[in-house]
């Protein structure tokens, strides 16, 4: 037994000498080659951008690990990456954070595009795109026998985002060898109060909300880059979680508002506020509580940009090249934010709405069917005086036949 273990003992140190090269994880057989695409992989967080090189190829082109830097930026040591020997084949790992992402050369391009979303809906969006690439630097000598060195990247992270707190997650993207694709959701979330200050949490009774009562809420962005703010393009409800749900009730789009909706601050930080009256869903009506989810398509700009993606409802653009902005989201790469549900009261529990909710503004549909009853009503009686003047007429004829002798029957 002894003797066997020492022999599966030389033959690990076997291996693990015949995967050294010069102290690193390398293997001759795999990696005595000039670098490939293969070797660099991506993830495009939140916070910051990880890049991952294969140092061995690296290795045995000639070059170390401080011979690659970030777009050329050789004599800075913050922009260039560490050896993690820890894992086989021997990784350099570069770190780039998203609030100076500029320090090393580093490029962000945002760019505005129309779109369709899965709604069928036009509208603007803005996708940012950050690149850069890695690379060794040239020798002071007109030739050189050695490779020249260059690994390019970029992230691309679409910017408006259908959110739903029940899948916030950390931004994950697939690992690319060129590009990848980022998310900023999981810096999202949609919070409900039960005042204009926004220091109250909403709080729902077992018995459900009144109806009509006023719900302020929240959508903010967390432990993101200043240079982004938030703008709710697109906000509605549903009778379920899902936000997919053919069943809805639009509560704000572009310049379409509902009556009872207000919006207090969008575009300008990075959160946006608004409230709404509750209500319940008619599908409800055979039960006691009604719920209702609430949905946000967000976008995020950027803080000098988002001008040019607030509508701007009651007046022309100031250039006639200038689209406008009053059509639903673009959906690139979303995500979902849902915040409920809702409880509220169904009204079959006869309950008297209070006197003071009798002065509130009437909803559209309400109009129209008094607008209607009111016009029917009209036709009717004007029918009825009509007639009645022409049933009098055709009796007038036989009253004077009557009362009148006709000369001629003298």
């Amino acid at each position: 037994m002894a003797q066997t273990c020492f022999l599966l003992l030389l033959i690990g140190n076997a291996i693990s000498v015949s995967t050294q090269f010069n102290g690193y994880n390398c293997d001759a057989n795999y990696h005595s080659r000039f670098p490939a695409e293969r070797d660099i992989s991506i993830y495009c967080g939140v916070q910051t951008i990880t890049l991952k090189i294969n140092f061995c190829p690296v290795l045995y082109s000639g070059y170390t690990a401080a011979d690659l830097a970030l777009n050329g930026q050789h004599g800075d040591a913050q922009c260039r990456g560490f050896v993690n020997n820890n894992t086989f084949p021997t990784a350099v790992l570069f770190s780039i954070s998203l609030s100076t992402l500029e320090a090393c050369g580093n490029s962000l391009v945002v760019s505005t595009a129309h779109g369709v979303n899965a709604y069928g809906n036009m509208s603007l969006v803005q996708i940012g795109n950050i690149s850069g690439y890695i690379d060794t630097p040239d020798p002071p000598t007109i030739i050189s026998y050695l490779p020249g060195l260059q690994y390019k990247f970029s992230c691309s992270y679409p910017l408006e985002y259908l959110v739903n707190n029940s899948q916030l997650a950390s931004s994950s993207a697939a690992v690319s060898v060129k590009d990848s694709n980022g998310t900023f959701v999981s810096t999202l979330s949609m919070i409900l109060y039960n005042d204009s200050t926004y220091s109250q949490p909403l709080s729902i009774p077992m018995t459900g909300l009144a109806l009509k009562t006023r719900v302020f809420a929240a959508v903010k962005a967390t432990n993101l880059d200043k240079r982004w703010n938030i703008l709710m393009d697109y906000c509605y409800t549903t009778p379920s979680g899902n936000p997919n749900d053919e069943l809805r009730y639009d509560l704000f789009f572009g310049c379409s508002k509902d009556p009872q909706t207000t919006v207090f601050e969008n575009g300008k930080s990075q959160m946006g506020r608004f409230s709404f009256e509750v209500f319940r869903f008619v599908k409800h009506r055979h039960q006691k509580m009604s719920t209702v989810f609430l949905h946000c398509v967000t976008k995020l700009c950027r803080a000098d940009d988002c001008i040019m993606l607030i509508p701007i409802c009651g007046r022309r653009r100031r250039r006639d090249g200038e689209q406008s902005l009053d059509s639903r989201p673009v959906a690139s790469g979303s995500a979902v934010i849902t915040a409920g549900p809702i409880i509220t009261r169904s009204g079959m529990n006869n309950e008297l709405i209070p006197i003071g909710n009798s002065s509130r503004p009437l909803n559209a549909l309400t109009i129209a069917l008094i607008s209607g009853v009111a016009i029917l009503g009209g036709v009717c009686v004007g029918f009825l005086v009509l007639s009645l003047r022409l049933l009098q007429k055709s009796r007038l004829p036989t009253a004077a036949a009557s009362g009148v002798w006709n000369p001629s029957f003298n």
